[in-house]
């Protein structure tokens, strides 16, 4: 799963669930792909993120050093900073893990690098 999906997932699903953004990763495997970039996607896909959670989830699996804490105010022109972003939405795949819900402590497992967000009837 790439930390660009990681991005828009949400356990909202859960009932009595507010929120439940941005999803807690614990990484038992990863793996580091690499992926053709492209400048015109990277510079959409930014406005889209929610940054603090990017940077919460390249920490959740070690890699905090990828982007910086704070988005770069002039990132379309800052083609070193723009190829860091690629990395991390698109290069960093968890293999094997769970993503955590931030309300509940509900773990969803990562199995082959597809987080399965299936609930139990009771859940619902």
């Amino acid at each position: 799963m790439k930390l660009l999906t990681h991005n828009m997932l949400t356990s909202t699903i859960i009932k009595g669930v507010l929120k439940g953004y941005p999803l807690g990763i614990t990484a038992k495997k990863l793996e580091i792909k690499e992926a053709e970039f492209n400048k015109e996607f990277i510079c959409r896909m930014i406005s889209k993120v929610d940054w603090s959670a990017l940077y919460s989830a390249v920490t959740d699996v070690g890699h905090p050093d990828c982007i910086p804490q704070t988005l770069v105010e002039d990132f379309e022109s800052n083609d070193e900073f723009l190829k860091k972003v690629h990395h991390a939405l698109m290069e960093i795949e968890i293999e094997e893990g769970e993503l955590i819900c931030p309300e509940t402590g509900r773990k969803f497992t990562i199995k082959n690098g597809i987080p399965n967000m299936l609930l139990n009837e009771d859940e619902v």
